[in-house]
């Protein structure tokens, strides 16, 4: 068998575990193992506590075990060999008697030392030959022990202020990188060989400008390491154009009165500073300021190149920076760039007292929309066309030959309105819409009878506006509303729609609106005594809104009514004009008239029903608060009663 090839042999263990049942089909099931708790329970069973007692009682089974070791131990020959514990608990029991015959000698030394009546313990006498250190030598060595110290505490705090040195650099150094990607979010930024380079101009946006508006981003080096950093502290900074430093707007007015050309000058800067927003940072503010410089900038050059290539009947007039043209005689538009480059404290103006804000801020903030549109036309002015064979261009050129257009509409499609011209219309609707509303606001406050309401709409254009004006009587709106006008403000003249729909065109005037509305008003009066008249029962017999005989009005023409009571037996008439005021006429029946001279004409009496001649009313000292209730109440006296 040696030499042969070895051989595997394949054992099967034997099942340790039980077998408990087995089912028809031969399924066996064992017994499941025990777990560790009743491996440990099934143990401590098996162990008798009261066997191994310290009593002196003697145990029969003891003194047998022990007489079966000792007649075994001579029967053994040969080396040694193991022999397991009886027990599993045998060790155990084993060290817990050692450790309590240790615990017990440990007892009876410490009461041996502590009671002093089983030994006494004497000092060691020490060498009188042996002479004390002297104190010299103790400090001495405490100095050098101090020194030792003090060294190895200097040298830990060396290494503790290199360290955060350092994390402080990287800190820094990590701040500086954050700071720039949050900056590069949000501007255009570029390297050039070492420098990183931004660009504010509007040139991606359409912006023809030849401002270059580059800024250069610095690492923020003036901070002392070894004092506190301040909370607005910013790693990064940035430096822009001196051209672009400090602030500037666009100041847009309008003047009553033309100073003289030698008087005009540079604008000073009055508008306070603007607060810096919480949570900004510093280049954000120092950017965007700059930025609304080359943008202001830029408005004002395409302003004041509009200016010089626009010829007007009235030349506008560029001084410095200023451009002044005129809208109306007697009134000046003045458009000024505003830029303040001084610090702070050199800002500091005398006490004086504030002028009027005249700015328009309206127009202000239409400068920066229109210029935007413009930005935005260049970008969408160079289109591909179509089909692919026309030629490039605009749009307009590319209709003119399939639309057959001339010359004349060639032009005409191609001329189109500059930022100066756009803004000078813009500026005329405005002052015409602001002094029709001053207008119609003094004659409400003038005039107390009849009252004239104004009703401005809220949907307006820049070049249009519309209001609603309405003329009653207090207490009597229902049955008065006769006048109704509708003023539509356009750029140099007011449409006006009556209530019937006629159309009258009014200048830029501002009397012209003022006659206008007070002869309205003077038709107002007499119109409301024919709708009275009607609701009262009495009836017209004659009604003119121009009437030719009497005093010539200034200001429009008088107008005139004559109503007669339901008897006939009064008449009433009136007469009202835009200055001479209200007349009022009544005339009695002929029998009532005891003044009026007798007639041999006329005998019969059949004539006696007549009307004779009238009768002046002495209107002020009429009773009731406007003229329809003192009408009321003289109509109401001449009515008979039923």
């Amino acid at each position: 068998m040696s030499g042969g090839p070895a051989v595997r042999v394949s054992i099967e263990s034997s099942c340790e575990r039980q077998v408990q049942e087995v089912s028809l089909d031969g399924v066996e099931t064992y017994v499941p193992p025990l777990s560790m708790s009743q491996n440990l329970a099934k143990l401590a069973q098996r162990i008798d506590f009261g066997h191994g007692s310290d009593s002196d009682e003697e145990d029969p089974s003891r003194e047998s075990r022990e007489s079966d070791w000792s007649k075994q131990e001579p029967e053994e020959d040969g080396p040694m060999k193991f022999q397991p514990c009886l027990w599993p608990w045998d060790s155990v029991r084993n060290h817990l008697r050692g450790a309590l015959t240790e615990m017990c000698v440990l007892h009876d030394v410490l009461s041996v030392v502590k009671e002093k009546k089983y030994m006494a313990l004497d000092p060691v006498s020490q060498d009188p030959s042996v002479a004390k250190t002297p104190q010299v030598f103790q400090l001495i060595s405490k100095k050098k022990s101090l020194a030792t110290a003090a060294q190895l505490l200097l040298k830990g705090a060396e290494k503790l202020s290199k360290s955060v040195t350092e994390s402080q650099e990287q800190r820094r150094q990590r701040d500086f990188n954050a700071e720039l990607l949050h900056l590069r979010s949000q501007w255009k930024l570029r390297k050039v060989g070492d420098k990183i380079l931004g660009d504010l101009s509007y040139r991606s946006a359409g912006s023809l400008f030849t401002h270059h508006g580059t800024f250069e981003v610095i690492k923020n080096t003036d901070i002392d390491l070894d004092k506190k950093i301040p909370d607005d502290y910013c790693p990064l900074n940035v430096q822009i154009p001196s051209d672009l430093e400090g602030s500037a707007y666009i100041k847009v007015s309008i003047q009553k009165q033309a100073p003289d050309i030698g008087d005009l000058g540079t604008v000073n800067l009055l508008r306070r500073q603007p607060k810096a927003r919480p949570g900004s940072q510093a280049w954000h503010l120092k950017l965007e300021a700059a930025q609304n410089v080359l943008l202001c900038k830029e408005i004002f050059a395409q302003l004041s190149r509009e200016a010089v290539q626009i010829k007007s009947h009235i030349p506008h007039i560029v001084v410095k920076n200023q451009i002044i043209s005129q809208p109306f005689p007697g009134l000046q538009l003045s458009i000024s760039l505003c830029h303040s480059t001084v610090e702070k404290k050199n800002q500091r103006t005398s006490p004086d007292k504030a002028k009027p804000d005249d700015h328009l801020y309206v127009l202000e903030h239409n400068l920066h929309q229109l210029i935007r549109e413009f930005h935005k036309q260049t970008l969408s002015s160079s289109v591909m066309p179509h089909p692919a064979s026309a030629p490039f261009g605009p749009k307009r050129l590319r209709l003119a030959g399939p639309m057959a257009y001339d010359k004349a509409e060639i032009s005409c499609l191609q001329h189109g309105e500059g930022l100066l011209e756009k803004i000078v219309k813009q500026a005329k609707h405005i002052f015409l819409r602001s002094r029709t509303a001053r207008t119609i606001d003094c004659l409400a406050s003038r005039i107390e009878d009849p009252q004239i309401q104004a009703h401005w709409s809220n949907i307006n254009d820049v070049y249009e506006s519309s209001v609603k004006v309405l003329i009653t009587s207090q207490g009597y709106e229902q049955i008065c509303k006769s006048i109704q006008l509708q003023l539509n403000i356009g750029v140099e003249q007011i449409r006006v729609v009556h209530r019937d729909g006629r159309v009258i065109t009014l200048s830029h005037q501002e009397q012209e609106l003022q006659d206008f509305l007070l002869s309205q008003m003077s038709q107002h009066q007499v119109h409301a005594v024919q709708q009275l008249a009607k609701v009262m029962g009495w009836h017209v017999l004659s009604f003119s809104n121009h009437v030719g005989l009497g005093a010539v009005e200034s200001i429009g023409n008088a107008s005139a009514i004559t109503v007669a009571s339901p008897n006939g037996e009064y008449a009433v008439s009136v007469r009202n004009g835009p200055e001479s005021g209200c007349k009022v006429l009544v005339q009695f029946p002929r029998c009532q008239t005891k003044d009026l001279p007798k007639s041999d004409v006329l005998q019969d009496g059949k004539w006696s029903h007549l009307r004779g001649p009238y009768k002046e009313v002495h209107w002020s000292r009429m009773e009731g608060r406007n003229f329809v209730y003192k009408m009321e109440l003289l109509m109401a006296a001449l009515t008979p009663c039923p």
